[in-house]
């Protein structure tokens, strides 16, 4: 497995995004089911889980903190505070007192004494990124979490998170059919040498094989709300997933190891980090790792915002307020 570094830690250039494990996608798998994709993603040479307290409202962290209690010198550990249940709701709060209260609800789901690296979920607006973020570097202080993290911000707010304490990684959406990070947040992580965590790096399921079947999404999964899993968006995203099958037979891999292969090849500041709820898939994922694409193929892939441009925004109108993310118009 090729590694990448995070901070001063390196760890493998595709970890694993453990929320499906747990949440968003419809019922989740057996605990026998998930135990056994933790595992075997260390197994395989994954050195990246990453949590949130959001995930399952806690559930997610807990699974981890059961699994895994005796298996933490084999991988570096990655939550998010800023987003949890409230009252039965989700709330987005980055007021410093509630940061450090949540950092420590997820140590003991955890059952560890300190995470490696700590995400701020989102920003709330209501709160200066530099308090935020300053409560983040007393966690440091006092041993609570070793790095810190950002979601879903752009290269303004980054840069002055950065001012205040050094930033060691951002994780946002970034893929073959998500490429506004290359607006200009993705050149800041490069600049400032920080790690850039791509999530979804397979489209929640459309850089697959097979396209999902949106008529039978279960009535909790959150691609029900997503403009481009809309039944008419879905259909015409028909042609992209073809010539995505297409260039795939090219370069003799998958279509999900030709969307990680390509993605590590942006940038050795990258990594991916994909979820499944699948040992095989997850087999199949780092397969990417050893996957060389010709120039021929990358061209193509790189034009294919132009040649062959998603119908549909990642977000619906209500979930776009949340986040800070340039947008291409």
């Amino acid at each position: 497995m090729q590694t990448r570094r995070i901070a001063t830690q390196h760890v493998s250039s595709i970890g694993l995004g453990c929320m499906n494990l747990s949440h968003a996608y419809g019922v989740p798998p057996s605990a026998a089911q998930a135990e056994s994709v933790l595992l075997g993603a260390l197994d395989v040479g994954i050195t990246l889980l990453d949590t949130a307290a959001l995930y399952g409202f806690g559930a997610n962290e807990e699974l981890l903190g059961k699994v895994l209690s005796g298996q933490r010198h084999r991988y570096m550990l990655a939550s998010k505070c800023g987003i949890f249940q409230e009252n039965g709701r989700r709330v987005i709060d980055g007021r410093p007192a509630t940061i450090k209260k949540t950092c420590e609800d997820s140590l003991r789901r955890l059952r560890t004494d300190v995470i490696d690296l700590y995400y701020l979920h989102r920003w709330d607006k209501q709160v200066p990124i530099e308090d935020s973020v300053g409560a983040l570097s007393e966690l440091v202080t006092a041993g609570k979490i070793r790095a810190i993290g950002l979601s879903e911000v752009s290269a303004t707010t980054l840069r002055k998170a950065h001012a205040v304490h050094p930033i060691a990684a951002l994780q946002t959406e970034y893929s073959l059919w998500t490429r506004n990070p290359e607006i200009a947040v993705l050149d800041v992580c490069r600049e400032l040498d920080i790690a850039f965590v791509a999530f979804s790096p397979l489209g929640r399921g459309f850089l697959s094989e097979s396209l999902p079947d949106v008529s039978h999404f279960e009535e909790k999964d959150i691609r029900r709300s997503m403009p481009r899993f809309s039944a008419e968006n879905m259909t015409a995203n028909l042609g992209l997933h073809r010539y995505l099958t297409q260039l795939a037979t090219q370069a003799g891999c998958t279509i999900p190891q030709l969307a990680l292969a390509w993605l590590l090849a942006k940038g050795e500041h990258i990594i991916a980090l994909p979820g499944t709820t699948s040992f095989s898939h997850l087999k199949e994922n780092i397969g990417a790792a050893d996957c060389v694409l010709s120039a021929e193929v990358v061209t193509a892939l790189d034009k294919l915002m132009h040649t062959h441009p998603v119908n549909g925004r990642r977000y619906n109108a209500a979930t776009q307020t949340e986040i800070d993310t340039e947008e291409f118009s």
